[in-house]
């Protein structure tokens, strides 16, 4: 996949995001099961039954979208679930084993904090060029005592409502190229 647009680069993050937590959910179990804390391994239980709805969440996304939600294997996790599961594998005393337990589990939520918050910019860039489309396409469609500025070649509309204030004419004719050379902005 190409990440030519906002919007391949957002379903490319989902991917990610889908990869990572679902291999959290294989995971998780066995991080359980080795802590030798009844709190830790409550924790790692509700932090299993968020992964699975948050996996339900991305299902639901991918459906709505209509495309398949298998793409590149997230190695980020890979790397971060393997270093946990290494730490299970060494017999380390209980204590230590827990404390790597949590050290394994927050840098887990950090990854995939990381990748929310890059999907949910990814999210926020294709709002923006979608509100850009849209005052783009309403240059051709102005209508009903509306006008349009050109403001560095791009077009907005703006709806009358009754006389423009002096500030707004001064603010619109400080922002449009056209108006400053004595040009006519329509």
């Amino acid at each position: 996949m190409e990440l030519d647009t906002p919007n391949a680069l957002y379903i490319k993050r989902l991917r990610d995001l889908y990869s990572a937590e679902t291999q959290l959910i294989k995971a998780l179990p066995k991080m359980q099961k080795a802590a030798s804390n009844d709190e830790l391994r409550q924790a790692f239980e509700m932090h299993l039954a968020q992964t699975e709805r948050q996996v339900e969440r991305l299902t639901k996304i991918f459906e709505d979208l209509n495309i398949s939600p298998k793409g590149k294997h997230c190695r980020g996790m890979e790397g971060l679930l393997a270093e946990a599961d290494q730490l299970i594998g060494e017999g380390a005393d209980t204590a230590k084993l827990d404390a790597g337990l949590i050290a394994s589990a927050q840098g887990v939520k950090q990854h995939t904090k990381l990748l929310r918050q890059t999907l949910s910019a990814a999210d926020e860039a294709d709002r923006l060029l979608s509100k850009f489309a849209m005052s783009s396409a309403n240059r051709a469609m102005v209508k009903d005592g509306g006008e349009v500025a050109a403001d560095r070649g791009v077009a907005t509309l703006h709806a009358t409502e009754g006389p423009k204030s002096q500030k707004n004419s001064a603010s619109e004719t400080a922002r449009n190229p056209a108006t400053e050379r004595g040009g006519n902005a329509r």
